[in-house]
């Protein structure tokens, strides 16, 4: 069961109405589109961003739908709106590059725009904790020499926070957890070329050229080996995502 099938089944017959896509991208506009919605309206802070989402969509976006370029540092960002259902798709994380320590204002930002159901979409960190395998030990590989290259090129990565974090967080935020599930991840080709890539565009940005030598010789060596030890073991297995649903009290 896909993150997205597992939020419609604990929908279940409750309409979805008025939509927020709190932190939208292609795959969560093209859902969000699929759903029957009274309204959809996505947010990204990235103009770039924006415009995939609005190229994936295209013609499926309604008169009544929106998608809206903004921050969720700004106050004025659809103040006093209320939405049936909204979902935050890796939002927790993201946000960190627009709006770095924001993620437990940003749940508070959200509880007034709520009014049946939010779920977050996260991803437990992979780059701390135990890694007592071959393959968490080459997803921490990667995810680190990742963020050292964005870090160089003056970018800020994203922070993920696990799933406790979030429970947490949310109780804080004056919401009422209904549900809490993980899913086990296995990364396969596409996710190594996706975050080595990532770092590959960045090489170009960081100030001391033989540093990002060493860096372009690294991300190759370890794209090399990842894609072996994926072939070897049919995917990279460490970590979770997770889903949570919650209701406003």
């Amino acid at each position: 069961m896909s993150l997205f099938e597992h939020i419609e089944a604990l929908q279940g017959d409750l309409p979805w109405g008025r939509f927020l896509d709190a932190g939208t991208g292609v795959n969560s506009c093209l859902w969000g589109m699929g759903l029957a919605t009274e309204a959809w309206t996505g947010v990204t802070a990235a103009a770039g961003h924006a415009d995939q989402v609005g190229a994936a969509a295209g013609a499926r976006l309604r008169p009544q739908d929106r998608l809206v370029l903004g921050n969720w540092v700004d106050p004025g960002l659809l103040e006093g709106e209320v939405h049936d259902t909204v979902v935050a798709d890796y939002l927790i994380g993201a946000v960190e590059g627009f709006a770095p320590y924001f993620q437990r204002t940003l749940l508070h930002r959200l509880k007034p725009m709520t009014r049946r159901r939010l779920y977050v979409v996260g991803l437990d960190p992979y780059i701390v904790g135990p890694a007592d395998t071959d393959e968490a030990r080459m997803v921490r590989r990667i995810g680190r020499l990742r963020d050292a290259v964005l870090l160089m090129a003056d970018e800020t990565p994203y922070r993920e926070y696990p799933a406790e974090w979030t429970l947490n967080a949310l109780a804080d935020s004056g919401f009422r957890v209904l549900s809490a599930r993980r899913f086990p991840n296995r990364y396969k080709a596409k996710w190594v070329n996706g975050q080595l890539d990532m770092a590959v565009r960045r090489l170009p940005r960081i100030a001391d050229r033989d540093l990002a030598g060493r860096l372009t010789d690294a991300v190759a060596e370890v794209r090399q080996s990842a894609l072996r030890l994926c072939a070897e073991r049919k995917g990279l297995r460490h970590g979770a995502d997770y889903v949570v649903a919650c209701e406003p009290r």
